[in-house]
Formats: structure tokens, C-alpha cells, sequence
């Protein structure tokens, strides 16, 4: 590979490790607040910062196709996966979850092909289907042979959140990293504080400390700083194979989990990981062909 999808991976990396703890963190709020509260919550808080950067870099204001691609991005990243897998995580254990989410890499490399034109060979979509066979017959296994409900809105969040990443990152090659979750955040903000507003008013009982470093975590790194990495990767990288370092995500979303949040991590769930990460790590050496190149951006 070259420095520059070197460098995309590395940034991928960064992000994964960030969003490693959301599952966990999140798994630890909505014991206190509302799901709902939580998932369009956290979004409305990270909006202060991003629109503080925004203003202080004089960032001029996306076009009309930029932000409508931006709506798709809210849709998917602020809204979408948020409020699902904080309804998931009432049921499911955060290691899990973290095994469901697994899905995801597949999701976005077939949403690059469709909105980025990057064509993954052959090969590479047989690695990436193999990966996902492996997590559905965890999940069946696991659920004693059926879905759980948190298995199936685990589903939807990656299905959405996928669709969120990678018009992100295609986003990304034109806006710049840390501009596109911004501008997302910024312009969801008439849609969040209205119902954010009526649930934080519903809302009954004290709220622990621990609930609300968690809370912060989910607004501060998960919603906002570690897409700075994850959209700059995907831009530098290529969306498709950048997306595939999410394997490793499952590794540490189950370490975090077990040794914070005392989870037991049964065998059968490291055997199905580790086979997920096996596949997709071949998956990785097989052909991407990129789209054609884009004027550079500020990533």
C-alpha cells in the first residue's frame, strides 16, 4: 500500500480504538437515562464544540449537495446508530454487541461501492461475506437459536451507521476529516433539541457520576473526536479496505469489557472473533480498485 493509505489506516486505527468504548459506555447510561435521551442527547452536546470549531476555523458553509450528503451522514452516524444500539445495549451485553457490530465493515464497503465507486474485487467480497456468516451464526448460537431483539436493532444501528460512514468518507475527500462530523452535528441541531429538550424534562431519579463521565465520553469521544480520525481515514485510505480494520474493534470492545466493566467473555465468543478477524484480515491483501481522484482536502 502506499504512505497515504498507510497513513488512512493508521487514522482508521486511532477511531477504532476510540469507538471501541461505546458500546460499554453506552451500556452504562442507559441504566439511568432514557435511550432516546442518550442516543439524540449525546449528538446535541458534541454540536457545542463542533460549532465552536467551525466558527473559530471561519469554515465556509457546505454547498447544497454537500449538505444534503451531510443529511445522509446524520442519519446515520447522529441519529441512526446512537439511539439503536443505546436501545440494544438495555438487553445485550456490550461484548455482544461488539460481535454484531462486526457486520458492519461488509455494510460499508458495499455502500462505498455504491455511493463511492470503489470497486473491491472478487475476493475481497467473498472474505467480507465469509466474516459476516460468522457473526450471524454467532449470534443464532449465542441466542440459543434465534435473534435477540437487541441482536436485531444491533442489526439496523450497523446497517445505518455503515450508510453514515461511508457517505462520510466519501464526504471526507471533499470537506476535509473533522469537517464533515461538524457540519453534521451543527446542522442536526434544530432536528435534536426539541425532543432532547422534552426528555431531559421526563426524566426522573438522580444521575450518578459514573453515569455521566460515560455520558461524556459517548458526546465527547465517540460522537465527535474520534470521527476526526475515522472520516480523515476513510478519505486517505479508501473507504472499503479502511473499513475492514473495524475487526479489531471486537477485540477491544470485549478486552474494555471484561477488564472495566467485569463482563465474562466466554470462549465461544473469542473462537467466532477471532474467525471474523481471520477472514477479514485476508480480505485486506485482495484488490480495491479506488474511484478516480478527487481535488485534495483539508483532512
Amino acid at each position: 500500500m502506499s504512505s497515504r493509505e498507510n497513513t488512512g489506516m493508521a487514522l482508521g486505527l486511532i477511531g477504532v480504538v476510540i469507538f471501541s468504548l461505546t458500546l460499554p459506555m453506552t451500556r452504562i447510561v442507559v441504566q439511568e437515562i432514557h435511550p432516546l435521551l442518550n442516543g439524540l442527547g449525546r449528538a446535541l452536546f458534541a454540536a457545542v464544540p463542533a460549532a465552536a470549531l467551525l466558527l473559530w476555523r471561519r469554515e465556509k458553509w457546505p454547498t447544497l449537495a454537500q449538505f444534503k450528503a451531510l443529511m445522509v451522514v446524520a442519519l446515520g452516524v447522529i441519529v441512526g446508530f446512537p439511539v439503536l444500539s443505546a436501545w440494544a445495549m438495555k438487553t445485550l451485553p456490550a461484548s455482544h454487541g461488539a460481535l454484531v457490530n462486526g457486520l458492519q465493515p461488509l455494510l460499508v464497503a458495499i455502500y462505498a461501492a455504491w455511493l463511492s465507486h470503489e470497486r473491491p474485487s472478487k475476493a475481497f467480497w467473498a472474505c467480507a461475506a465469509m466474516g459476516s456468516v460468522l457473526v450471524l451464526g454467532y449470534a443464532l448460537i449465542s441466542g440459543a437459536g434465534n435473534l435477540q431483539a437487541g441482536d436485531l436493532l444491533m442489526v439496523a444501528a450497523v446497517a445505518i451507521g455503515g450508510l453514515g460512514y461511508a457517505e462520510g468518507g466519501r464526504l471526507a475527500k471533499e470537506m476535509g476529516g473533522w469537517q464533515v462530523i461538524c457540519w453534521a452535528l451543527v446542522i442536526s441541531i434544530p432536528v435534536l433539541i426539541v425532543p432532547v429538550s422534552y426528555l431531559a424534562w421526563q426524566h426522573q431519579g438522580p444521575i450518578s457520576p459514573g453515569t455521566w463521565w460515560a455520558f461524556g465520553y459517548v458526546s465527547l469521544f465517540s460522537q465527535f473526536i474520534g470521527f476526526f480520525a475515522w472520516y480523515a481515514g476513510l478519505a486517505m485510505g479508501g473507504i472499503a479496505r479502511v473499513s475492514q480494520i473495524q475487526l479489531v474493534q471486537l477485540f477491544f470492545t470485549m478486552a474494555f469489557s471484561a477488564l472495566f466493566f467485569g463482563e465474562h467473555i466466554d470462549p465461544t465468543t473469542w473462537i467466532f472473533a477471532a474467525g471474523v478477524v481471520v477472514v477479514l484480515a485476508i480480505g485486506r491483501k485482495t484488490a480495491v480498485i479506488a474511484p478516480k481522484p478527487v481535488a485534495a482536502a483539508r483532512i
